[in-house]
């Protein structure tokens, strides 16, 4: 699927700040720093989601309109410790509620991991969303150009066996794994 156009529509904090549904959405999770907002500016070919090196930075539901008609959801991050307890409830409350609502727009859920982590009780958290809502899982493991080629078949068996999703290795610096990731949005959404 090429990225024709892309700009960004919202920052949620509520409900009823989702827009209208459109023709599907693709949404994007993972724990805080692991790369969803460069992910997205590559798909994008442009720097619309906010990159930073602090963690716990996106707190809003992001909503980008692509193409003119569909939406890239950026999830805040999870697992970032220096967030109050209130504020992570919200996070979660927020969440969970758009998969709710949302789930039959949803047409598939990109969850970024860390290649160098073991699965985090939080991601399991998240597949688990996933499986109770019946969406369809993409894993994308991060920063995959810090892995021997040996390593990352390891870690690739490893995370299709524990989250039973298609896994497609990425790598922001040398672009690894970005057709494979286009393909895979353009099946979902097309």
């Amino acid at each position: 699927m090429l990225v024709r156009s892309a700009r960004f529509l919202i920052a949620a904090r509520s409900v009823e700040q989702f827009p209208q549904p459109l023709e599907g959405e693709v949404c994007f999770a993972g724990r805080s720093n692991v790369g969803k907002s460069t992910l997205l500016n590559i798909l994008f070919n442009q720097k619309l989601a906010k990159v930073s090196k602090t963690p716990g930075k996106t707190r809003t539901i992001n909503f980008y309109l692509v193409n003119e008609r569909y939406y890239f959801v950026d999830l805040p991050g999870y697992g970032y410790a220096a967030v109050s307890k209130t504020e992570r409830q919200m996070w979660k409350s927020l969440i969970e509620t758009y998969f709710s609502l949302r789930k039959n727009e949803i047409k598939l859920s990109v969850l970024l991991v860390d290649s160098r982590l073991t699965v985090q009780e939080s991601d399991k958290i998240f597949v688990e969303y996933c499986k109770y809502h019946r969406l369809n899982l993409l894993t994308v493991l991060s920063k995959t150009d810090k892995l021997s080629e040996t390593q990352l078949k390891k870690v690739v068996k490893y995370f299709s066996d524990e989250f039973g999703s298609e896994v497609i290795p990425y790598s922001a610096l040398t672009k690894r794994g970005v057709k494979e990731i286009v393909n895979r949005l353009a099946q979902a959404l097309e």
